[in-house]
């Protein structure tokens, strides 16, 4: 019987290691690990070649997790509504920054049909943009929903920034098609984000509605992601943590508001 291998994309080390303890070692405190066991070296080494992405949809896939559209379907983009559509999930995220550039966080909060049942903060950057930020909550988003469409679920994913739905659905499919350039060679910002967002969008695309939300317009989801990413900002928050204390609606949305 082969020995179990564990694969470590993210973590204080990256590589394939044969050892459990080593490998919780090397995991254990943070938020942002990636990893995973192998029944084989074999199988270990091709997965560290590829994404940890990659190597969590296989495995989804392997196991019989559903998907919520067939790969056929057209993805659901919608825009500028300020009423919501329920999905089994819905993903609200947005960023926050100041001054614009300066001090930029991102927030999420996630619901499971109609109730806030998480909410998550960090990712600050000391030099960042609105712009970033927003393109982080989207990311995040991504690899949040992957979870769901293993167990089956409608996942909705809502943002107020019509930028980083564009980017990451309208635009990017041309800039990478130019070698990841406008027209004229021109540079793409934060494209150290819309890269790796894009290139999970392209996975699960076919499994998620992406929707654009009104900013400030009392939709509730949108202003508790917002409150996080003000908090991700004023804290520092280097890492994207769940929010501590108990989901007061009423309080958290009396916190300052980006």
């Amino acid at each position: 019987m082969s020995k179990k291998h564990y694969v470590i994309w993210k973590g204080a080390q990256t590589g394939v290691f044969d050892n459990w303890a080593q490998t919780k070692s090397l995991i254990d405190g943070r938020s942002d690990a990636q990893y995973m066991g192998f029944e084989s070296k074999e199988l270990a080494d091709a997965a560290f070649a590829d994404t940890y992405t990659r190597a969590l949809m296989k495995r989804s896939m392997e196991k019989g997790g559903k998907a919520s559209a067939p790969k056929s379907a057209k993805p659901k983009v919608s825009t500028n509504s300020r009423t919501v559509t329920v999905s089994d999930i819905n993903i609200y995220c947005d960023g926050a920054c100041s001054p614009n550039p300066g001090k930029a966080g991102t927030g999420i909060a996630i619901y499971e049909k109609e109730r806030a049942t998480t909410l998550l903060y960090g990712l600050y950057e000391a030099n960042g943009t609105n712009n970033s930020a927003e393109l982080y909550g989207m990311l995040e988003a991504f690899k949040l929903a992957i979870p769901y469409i293993k167990q089956g679920k409608s996942v909705q994913i809502l943002s107020d920034s019509k930028y980083s739905i564009d980017c990451l659905t309208k635009w990017a499919t041309g800039w990478k098609n130019k070698g990841w350039t406008r027209g004229k060679n021109e540079e793409i910002k934060n494209l150290n984000i819309i890269q790796p967002a894009y290139e999970l969008y392209q996975q699960i695309k076919n499994h998620i509605t992406v929707s654009h939300v009104k900013g400030h317009a009392n939709i509730e989801g949108n202003e508790l992601a917002d409150r996080m990413a003000v908090l991700a900002r004023t804290n520092k928050e280097t890492q994207l943590v769940v929010y501590p204390h108990v989901i007061d609606i009423k309080a958290i949305l009396a916190m300052e508001s980006g």
